[in-house]
């Protein structure tokens, strides 16, 4: 039996909005990254609107051409580390501009510990928009009740605190347990996986930080690894209560994203300095 001829693009089943809504909500509830693109310029007025899916392995859809579409999934396949809608002319001559939108799942941010720093953080991370998993091996304190805005709350041993987690490399994790050697036990069990997430924080004193640190790279735990750790964990606030704390570990992690330098909006633009001369 032969094998079936492919059908040219410009038969290629159309695809709807709705079939692109439903791609970026499988994307945000966990599944793999895609890029919407659609269409919004084009010599042809029959080719308006015609829409694309592109994921890192394949595409669906069609421009209504084969050429068009091998431009269309390059530039709309390297969009799908990034998290902004652009609008992309499409290269050699075509005339055409391709309106591209990426959608992703939500980054995660684990809370290890349910104390009086993990509430006011568990909501900062929901409003910043973290899917946010706390974890607490007391039941008294991993409870929905104290963290409505989580996407999870989970009882753990902290024996095994990581057990049945999938841990990838977009995975922002706190450690803000009721002591110190549970951060510990913690911290040298993600330092042993083949992972690397992309923040990792505990809090402690400079003195205890530095205890662990020593101890975990006399252990064997490369140094790069010991130097991506983020602790102390937060930005220089001058923070004392558990909600000052919480908003320097989230301006950290907003500082992660976003690249930003932590310093003072007015003493890194010095506007005053420069008009006042």
């Amino acid at each position: 039996m032969s094998a079936p001829v492919p059908a040219p693009a410009d038969r290629a089943p159309a695809l709807s909005a709705a079939d692109a809504l439903q791609a970026a909500l499988d994307a945000a509830r966990g599944g793999a990254p895609v890029v919407a693109a659609v269409l919004v310029e084009a010599p042809e007025p029959a080719l308006l609107g015609r829409r694309l899916l592109v994921w890192a392995e394949r595409h669906a859809g069609s421009l209504g051409d084969a050429a068009l579409d091998a431009r269309a999934v390059e530039a709309a396949r390297a969009l799908l580390a990034q998290g902004r809608a652009q609008a992309l002319p499409l290269p050699g001559g075509t005339g055409c501009l391709l309106y591209c939108e990426p959608h992703r799942p939500p980054p995660e941010l684990l809370i290890v510990g349910a104390g009086h720093l993990a509430r006011p953080l568990c909501r900062l991370g929901a409003l910043l928009g973290f899917a946010v998993t706390v974890l607490d091996d007391r039941p008294e304190f991993a409870t929905r009740e104290r963290f409505p805005e989580a996407r999870e709350v989970r009882r753990a041993d902290f024996s095994a605190p990581l057990a049945g987690l999938a841990l990838g490399p977009a995975a922002h994790l706190v450690l803000v347990t009721r002591g110190h050697k549970y951060d510990f036990a913690v911290l040298r069990e993600l330092l042993h996986l083949p992972v690397e997430p992309a923040y990792v924080g505990m809090v402690g004193s400079r003195r205890r930080v530095r205890a662990t640190l020593q101890q975990l790279a006399d252990e064997g735990i490369a140094p790069e690894r010991l130097r991506a750790v983020y602790a102390p964990i937060g930005l220089d606030l001058g923070a004392e209560t558990p909600e000052e704390i919480a908003v320097a570990i989230a301006a950290e992690l907003v500082k992660l994203r976003r690249g930003g330098t932590g310093l003072s909006l007015r003493e890194r633009e010095r506007v005053a300095e420069r008009l006042l001369r």
